[in-house]
């Protein structure tokens, strides 16, 4: 369904009044919802409040100029595009470019064609919804990017993009930082015993348990095969086992049913934590706890074991 005229907010810019007007009764038909500013920094104020679809602006005011008004709009990266088109009575080639050049998307001379206003709007409204389209697309492959398809959790690349941040963060301000590594324990015999369906199903029912038990503050992911990570903050090392022990629990005492066969799983644990004013690597981190998963399977797995104490 296309978008009707209403869901596009149009922003008008000018200090007359007569033209304010005329602009109104070019558009007023088709029921786009207006804005009307007396000068550039009023357009601003309302700019910044209401983010228009389209800004429609006169060049020549009194306190700040139409090219002025585009090059601040085009300034602001963190909005959605906004469709410019400046009003002027200069028709001068070099003014048309002048005008582009500061950010406008096109140049009406006045006076004006109401008509040709109106589709030039209709123009500008189009644009918006191919930036949109286009934005909402690129967001959607962001997130594809940094999601892992069978279990929806972060994957390796988002946990590390998060990580690498929280870890700088906690090296600024002397807040605990934690790498739990987790692996299922014999997993294989689940995917060799049941299927790799059967296997797939239990990933996502730890992926559930995972995130039911991880704050929102924290992040949980999956780093691929049966591997999992989780990255806490503000734990202090007294409470960290305390922390991740239900999780552990919960996991052991899920009974899985496949077919006529009832089947419990537990999962092994490998910590490291980290505090101080010199932040390692994330890896270098990621690879100590994999050291105390590892000596945690090596002892029959379903078991917590912390690396060290905070450094």
């Amino acid at each position: 369904m296309e978008p009707s005229a209403a869901s596009y907010q149009i922003l008008v810019v000018d200090d007359s009044p007569v033209h304010r007007k005329l602009v109104e009764q070019a558009l007023e038909t088709s029921a786009y919802s207006l804005l009307f500013a007396k000068s550039g920094i009023e357009a601003l104020e309302l700019y910044h409040k209401h983010a228009p679809s389209v800004v429609l602006t006169d060049w020549m005011m009194p306190d700040l100029s139409g090219l002025e008004l585009c090059e601040q709009i085009r300034a602001d990266s963190h909005r959605g595009y906004t469709y410019i088109i400046l009003l002027s009575a200069k028709s001068e080639k070099d003014n048309v470019v002048k005008g582009l050049a500061a950010g406008a998307d096109d140049y009406l001379t006045k006076p004006f064609d109401p008509g040709e206003l109106l589709a030039r709007v209709g123009v500008g409204c189009r644009t918006v919804d191919l930036h949109r389209e286009i934005g909402a697309k690129n967001q959607q492959l962001e997130e594809m990017a940094h999601t892992d398809s069978l279990t929806c959790l972060p994957n390796r690349r988002a946990l590390e993009d998060w990580a690498g941040r929280q870890l700088r963060g906690a090296a600024r301000h002397g807040f605990p930082f934690w790498v739990i590594h987790v692996d299922l324990d014999l997993f294989k015999d689940i995917n060799d015993n049941f299927g790799h369906d059967a296997g797939d199903f239990v990933l996502q029912k730890f992926a559930e348990i995972l995130k039911a038990n991880t704050r929102a503050s924290d992040i949980c992911g999956r780093m691929g095969g049966d591997e999992f990570l989780v990255v806490m903050t503000h734990v202090e090392e007294e409470h960290i086992r305390a922390t991740i022990e239900p999780l552990r629990e919960e996991l052991a005492a899920y009974v899985f049913k496949f077919g006529d066969t009832k089947v419990s799983i537990t999962a092994s644990f490998g910590i490291v934590g980290f505090r101080g004013k010199e932040a390692p690597l994330f890896a270098a981190l990621v690879q100590q706890a994999d050291k105390a998963l590892y000596e945690v399977k090596r002892a029959g797995g379903n078991q917590v074991r912390i690396s060290a104490p905070l450094a």
